[in-house]
């Protein structure tokens, strides 16, 4: 079956949609390389999009999972504002603690790292300490952002969100992924501005991108795409 068209998605990267003359509806099939979309004849792109769009954290879900790098000895994080081992002990059972900057998780001698119950275990503990540092990290510099640049704005939360680094709503309540603790400092405060600026701007038009310009020192441009292909470690 011939593929009709080939999109790209930021988070998701390429998606080859075919036609199925027997297919009566929209279906996914996510593969390490790619997400495979099926349609019945005569559907046009932007019904893709918009499927797309409504099942995208469960797409997101399943990308992530096929591309992960799985979580043993030799898994590293060794980020600026956050930092992650896992070292062999002696003992039956995994201890998770925190050390400087991040966590070491001492593991049991012979440890299965292909058990799917395990990787999904470390996966929790992991994130479970991302959102921790991100609660003592990221607040306290969006508001020193916020003062520099006098951008003000509601409230802050962070969330475990894959496919989004942050947003700001129309009140100026702005989210933000524990996952940014694994940027470089200087993209941390691109995504932090970014967001400051959606505080006047609320689209992403000219006006905007201009106010984002003034806030990175004429720099936005450079730093939107430094971050768009930065990969992430363990996102």
């Amino acid at each position: 079956m011939p593929v009709k068209e080939i999109l790209e998605d930021e988070t998701l990267g390429r998606l080859l949609v075919r036609v199925n003359v027997r297919a009566r509806r929209l279906t996914f099939r996510v593969t390490a390389d790619a997400i495979h979309v099926t349609v019945p004849p005569g559907t046009d792109l932007l019904e893709v999009r918009r499927a797309v769009e409504r099942l995208r954290p469960r797409l997101q879900a399943a990308h992530d999972k096929h591309r992960r790098q799985p979580i043993d000895l030799a898994f590293r994080i060794d980020a600026p504002c956050f930092k992650l081992r896992l070292v062999t002990g002696k003992g039956d059972r995994f201890l998770p603690h925190a050390i400087p900057g991040g966590m070491e998780i001492v593991c049991p001698p012979h440890t299965d790292f292909n058990d799917e119950r395990l990787q999904a275990w470390l996966q929790k503990v992991i994130e479970e300490a991302l959102r921790h540092y991100a609660k003592t990290i990221l607040p306290p510099r969006l508001q020193a952002l916020s003062l520099q640049h006098q951008l003000p704005y509601k409230s802050v939360r962070t969330n475990s969100s894959r496919g989004r680094w942050g947003s700001c709503s129309a009140q100026g309540n702005i989210n933000l992924s524990f996952y940014l603790l694994l940027l470089p400092p200087h993209l941390i405060d691109y995504v932090l501005l970014h967001e400051l600026c959606h505080t006047r701007q609320m689209n992403h038009g000219a006006a905007f991108h201009a106010l984002l310009d003034e806030h990175t020192g004429g720099k936005a441009d450079a730093l939107r795409k430094e971050l768009k292909g930065y990969k992430a470690a363990f996102r």
